[in-house]
């Protein structure tokens, strides 16, 4: 269940949410079965591992793939540098990744699945992108057809919602 939030903070509406998470694991015998998924996606983490340089190195590829492949220009992407938990391992410094994920303008986790940190707070992150945008949309589309005095049909109002929810 995700409970939405009014602008001053206070709960909104509560929306019962379908989450599935695929996990690609950025193998490129995969790649092919990646773009599929990019078209349908709404939101994606994208994880790279904190004690590999390389792995971080490949951010800037998935980006990019993510853009010319998701279903929009500007999905939602929240970026994740797992194993915060190896220390003692770490190739990438928190400055680099904070560094990354502003140039692209999302938000950026450090988290570990062996102990959870933040796991659940980055995924919370995506989900609450999503939700505000498909928020937004509707009330634009809400809105578009109040102005049409609700006269818009079926069709028109999904055009209408296609061309005003477009990332």
């Amino acid at each position: 269940v995700y409970n939405s939030r009014v602008p001053n903070g206070s709960p909104g509406k509560a929306f019962q949410v379908h989450l599935q998470l695929w996990d690609t694991a950025g193998q490129e015998r995969f790649r092919s079965l990646t773009t599929a998924f990019f078209r349908d996606a709404m939101g994606f983490l994208l994880m790279f591992d904190l004690t590999s340089q390389q792995s971080f190195l490949n951010v800037r590829n998935w980006m990019s793939q993510l853009q010319a492949n998701a279903y929009c220009e500007n999905p939602d992407i929240v970026l994740i540098g797992n194993k915060a938990d190896l220390s003692d391992q770490r190739e990438v410094n928190g400055r680099q990744a904070k560094d990354m994920a502003d140039k692209y303008g999302i938000p950026y986790f450090q988290t570990s699945a062996a102990t959870g940190q933040n796991v659940e707070k980055a995924v919370d992150t995506l989900l609450d992108l999503i939700m505000k945008r498909m928020e937004r949309c509707v009330d634009k589309t809400h809105v578009s057809d109040t102005a049409n005095g609700g006269s818009l049909g079926k069709l028109e109002s999904a055009k209408l919602e296609e061309k005003n929810c477009a990332c």
